[in-house]
């Protein structure tokens, strides 16, 4: 079955794009062992609702116990709801869900090219940051009434790229924002992780992320857990669908360190997964994630949850 898959890659292969193939077949034929190989599924919630504007979710964040929600569509829309879980601790139901445009410092629209919105993060104080793309940059959220106030940029955001900028966000116990960008500019270079400290208005850009050469795996999602670490949601588009990876470090004076893989899916094992929320339930660290469906017929919003087995 293997040589005649490769062979019929052969013979679909245009000369034109020969690495989007070769992309494919290697994230399809993934070895069992890098599946999940620290984190254990738990379900997939398939999210389905009335509001035309649910939908393009790219963002997330969980209450500490995993029962209420924000959720960030990249159209400049926030959603607030809750979640049931069944006695197994899957997600049954998303309820009780509020819609909110995000708006200007003086509460009018975003104008256009403004209103990429990506990720979300909430700072132990209750603070919520958002980052967004287009016109990249992070901005300070009040959820209630959608108002946001944007923060002074960094001299390198200028130079991003308009589609794969700002993805991931997230905050440490200290209130520190920590910002990746989708790129690093270069397959052997490492990803810029940028630091903000609210007390002092100023970035940070000495640390990075490490990047894997042999795979497109791109960063989407962040967030930190109850035990301090740092989570990285991946995504790598092959072409024939999507792959999923999840990488923990921990956090020290120099960086990020001590790189672990969680999470690595076969394409297609769920849908374009884009937001993190990490939190934990008996000690039991717990990683939900939510799908962008780009408002395509074809593909779906999930909620997908796992939890790491120390």
């Amino acid at each position: 079955m293997l040589h005649s898959l490769v062979r019929a890659l052969k013979r679909c292969a245009r000369p034109r794009v020969p690495g989007l193939w070769r992309s494919a077949f290697i994230a399809i034929i993934l070895p069992a062992s890098t599946v999940a190989a620290e984190a254990t599924y738990v379900g997939s919630f398939h999210w389905m609702s009335s509001n035309p504007q649910l939908g393009g979710l790219s963002g997330l964040e969980l209450s500490p116990d995993g029962s209420r929600f924000l959720a960030l569509s990249d159209r400049a829309v926030l959603f607030q709801g809750k979640v049931d879980r069944d006695s197994s601790g899957k997600v049954t139901r998303a309820y009780d869900l509020t819609t909110t445009p995000l708006l200007t410092e003086s509460g009018t629209s975003l104008p256009r090219y403004w209103d990429d919105s990506e990720g979300i993060a909430t700072a132990p104080d209750g603070t919520t940051y958002l980052s967004f793309e287009g016109k990249h940059r992070i901005a300070r959220l009040d959820p209630d009434s959608g108002r946001t106030w944007n923060l002074p940029n960094h001299p390198d955001f200028k130079g991003l790229q308009n589609n794969s900028s700002l993805e991931g966000i997230a905050t440490d116990a200290e209130g520190t924002v920590y910002v990746l960008p989708e790129r690093s500019g270069a397959v052997d270079r490492p990803f810029p992780l940028y630091r903000f400290a609210p007390n002092t208005q100023a970035w940070l850009s000495d640390w990075q992320i490490p990047r894997d050469v042999e795979t497109d795996f791109l960063p989407v999602g962040l967030d930190f857990g109850p035990d301090g670490k740092l989570y990285l949601l991946e995504r790598w588009f092959t072409g024939l669908g999507f792959a999923s990876r999840v990488r923990r470090f921990e956090i020290g004076p120099d960086g990020p360190s001590h790189e672990e893989t969680l999470l690595r899916t076969y394409t297609g094992t769920h849908d374009n997964l884009e937001g993190l929320a990490v939190w934990a339930k008996d000690g039991t660290i717990h990683l939900t994630m939510v799908s962008d469906d780009n408002f395509r017929f074809f593909q779906r919003t999930e909620l997908v949850e796992y939890i790491v087995e120390e």
